[in-house]
Parts: structure tokens; sequence; C-alpha cells
């Protein structure tokens, strides 16, 4: 008999494994793959983004998935908690760009380990390899049953098996069948932070695969032309469509839209110009083709964005590359500066939720206590991490959210 068993060896279940054992009390850490922090080893390209320091405000704004049910647990622990935390486990933590705070080893290891180092401190028992196949139920939840048909007793339950994302990590979506089995609603799954798919010719061709375009503004339309959502960032075309951190972010809305407007294929819109208007960007643009009349415009307009995107706008404008200023229709130049601030395209989707790296979608938080993550349910179930219907963009937001949900969860078993 365990006071707590925690089901998952994610980020959110290490943290409410030691959280839960800090008086003293008896836990077991179960997890079927063969080695814990698997997640938290590969985030942030191998160097983990732990947290942002960031206000409550800014880190909500970042998890548009119902984040601010987490503001009850900022109460008890928040993403400056987790700065204090690591730093207090030896694990010296730096500050990057938009506030991601990474080991200043630049080492996800650092940060599993010490975590790892923490679990036996507190005495805290693991299990690898071992697989739970459902809640151990007599009346109320007992514990666990596990794939050999053992049972192991609790007085308490911690479910953190993470979503159904990067499925290799142990991410297989167990927590939804086992949230489930008591009465739980599991809410619509859906993919976020993947890559984003499109049937558009200069896709198929390869046009622009490859590509990359900086600090561009990426929206997604509604049915009437307006954006749904817009992110300044980087972004990528490839063989299949969209990538990298702007089309990330917008995945969700892909989806998102896409449903609302019945499967059909959704509008995005990118803006090379996002802190320009159309008026400036055209005067600059007729004022370097009027000051270069003799040059083709492909070496008058050099430089002004990618070559290949360059040439690749021409041809959409109906502009000959080799021509110069003084044969140039005004109306193809208007449209060319349009496209610079506007180039629109259609999507089909986005890639599967397994190769996604956030899962939208999990436990209804309508169903949990937000300020202890309890099963308003059953009195000693517990849930955290990405298992919960909580999402967010990535960049340490998604760890934020696992690593005050498992914390606050461990706390708050009896």
């Amino acid at each position: 008999m365990y006071h707590t068993i925690v089901i998952g060896g994610g980020p959110s279940g290490l943290m409410a494994a030691i959280s839960a054992s800090e008086s003293g009390k008896s836990v077991l850490l179960i997890d079927k793959k063969d080695k814990l922090g698997r997640k938290l080893q590969i985030s942030g390209g191998g160097r983990c983004n732990v947290t942002n320091r960031v206000s409550h405000e800014e880190l909500i704004a970042h998890l548009p998935g119902n984040g601010k049910f987490l503001y009850s647990a900022f109460n008890t622990f928040d993403n400056f908690s987790i700065i204090a935390y690591f730093e207090q486990l030896g694990v010296a933590l730096k500050e990057e760009n938009h506030g991601r705070m990474f080991p200043v080893s630049d080492n996800a290891k650092d940060v599993v380990n010490a975590l790892k180092t923490k679990l036996e401190e507190n005495n805290v028992e693991v299990r690898t390899n071992n697989k739970v196949a459902s809640l151990y139920i007599e009346d109320t939840i007992k514990g666990v049953i596990m794939d050999d048909d053992t049972i192991i007793q609790s007085e308490n339950v911690i479910i953190a098996t993470g979503g159904k994302s990067v499925p290799h990590t142990g991410s297989t979506g167990d927590g939804y069948v086992f949230a489930e089995q008591v009465g739980h609603t599991i809410t619509e799954l859906f993919p976020t932070e993947v890559p984003i798919t499109s049937s558009e010719p200069f896709i198929k061709s390869k046009t622009l695969q490859g590509l990359s375009l900086r600090n561009v503004a990426l929206s997604v339309l509604r049915k009437n032309g307006k954006p749904r959502i817009t992110h300044q960032m980087d972004m990528i075309f490839t063989h299949f469509g969209i990538s990298g951190p702007a089309a990330l972010r917008c995945s969700q809305f892909v989806y998102k839209e896409q449903k609302s407007q019945k499967k059909q294929d959704i509008t995005m819109m990118v803006d090379c110009f996002p802190d320009e208007t159309i008026g400036v960007v055209k005067n600059r643009i007729i004022k370097q083709i009027e000051s270069n009349k003799d040059k083709a415009i492909k070496n008058s307009l050099k430089g002004v964005i990618s070559e290949r995107y360059l040439l690749f706008l021409f041809e959409q404008a109906g502009l000959n590359p080799e021509h110069n200023g003084h044969h140039l229709k005004k109306e193809s130049v208007d449209l060319f500066c349009e496209l610079l601030k506007g180039f629109k395209f259609k999507v089909n989707g986005t890639q599967s939720i397994e190769k996604a790296f956030v899962t939208g979608g999990g436990v209804s938080v309508k169903e949990i206590v937000p300020a202890t993550m309890q099963s308003k349910l059953h009195d000693n179930l517990y849930f955290c991490g990405e298992v919960l219907d909580i999402h967010g963009y990535t960049g340490g937001y998604n760890i934020t959210s696992a690593l005050v949900t498992g914390y606050v969860a461990g706390l708050n078993c009896r």
C-alpha cells in the first residue's frame, strides 16, 4: 500500500512524485518506457526550455488552450517558482529571448538528472518498463492494475501520462482511457504545434521547398477574409506545405477554422513587412525601381526579400524579372506590392497528432479543481500535464504547465 501512485514519468509526473513525497509519504512512480523524462530530454532541441521569466498574463497568453485554468495553481507554484526550484537543485539557468529559461549547460540531461536525484533523496520508488493496464476500483479508486494483472494499492493516484504527441516518448493516450474508466470527459483531441499541409501547385512542384522567410506575419484567415490569428515569426516552405515557428503556432487555428468551415481548405496569408503599411512598402518599391530604371527589376529590387521568393512573387504578379523600369505596368507593380504585404494560399490541414509537438484537448478542466488538480468526481484522483485539456505554444509554455500542475497535484494528495 502506497500513499500515492504517479502514472507517467514525464515532466509533470516527475514533479508530482517529488512534490507528493516531500513530507516522507510513500510514493511509487510508474513509467512504461525504460527511461524517465524522455520528453524533457528532447525538448528545446535537447537544451530543455524549462520555463519563461514573463508575467502570468503573458504566460497565459501563450497557453491558448485553457491557460486561464492555471491562475489558481500559480498561487501555489508558478514559472518563477520553477526557476527558483531548479536553481535550488543545482541547475543554473540562463535567460534567452522572450524570457525563455535554459540550463546554462545547454544540456537537458542536467534537468532530468536533477529531478531523478531528487526522487532518490525523497525515497520515491521508481518502476520503469512497467505498464499500467487500468485503475483498480472497488467502490472507489484503490490503486492500479498492471499489464500482468498485478494489483498495486494506494490511497491516491495521479495520472500524468501525457497526450498522444511524440508517441516514442511513451505518450500514447493511456491516460484518456484511465480517465474515461472513472467517468471523466475527454474533449476532442487534435494536433497543435504541428506542420501545415497544402496542395497548392507551387507546393506540389516544390518551387519554394526549403525557403525560409524571416520575421514575417503569418495569418489564418476566416471565411470573411479577416485574420483569425496572426503570428510574427520565421517560417519555412516544405515539400508538403509550411513549417517553422510561425506555422507551428498557427496550426491549431487551421484545425479550428477548418472545423468551423466544415473541412474546407483554409486560406493563409504571408506579410513580408508586418511593421509597415502597404503605402510605405509601395513607395519604397517604386522609388527603388525609379532610381534604377535601366536595370532589370530582379537587380533593382535585389535584397528586398529572399531572391527565390522575389522571383516567385514576380511570377505571381505577372512581372518579367528581366524587364527594366521602363517597361513595367503600374497594375503589375501594384499587385507585386500587395503580394509582398499579403500573399494568400490555401492549406488543407495539418500533419497527424503523432507528428505534433503538443496534443490539443484532453481531460476536461471543468471536471478538475483548479487549485489542487483534484478530480471533481473522485477525491483521491489527480491529473497533471498534457493529459489535461491545456495546451500552449512551444517555447517552454507546455513544460511550465506540466511542472506547475504536477507540483500542485502532488502537493495536494491527502
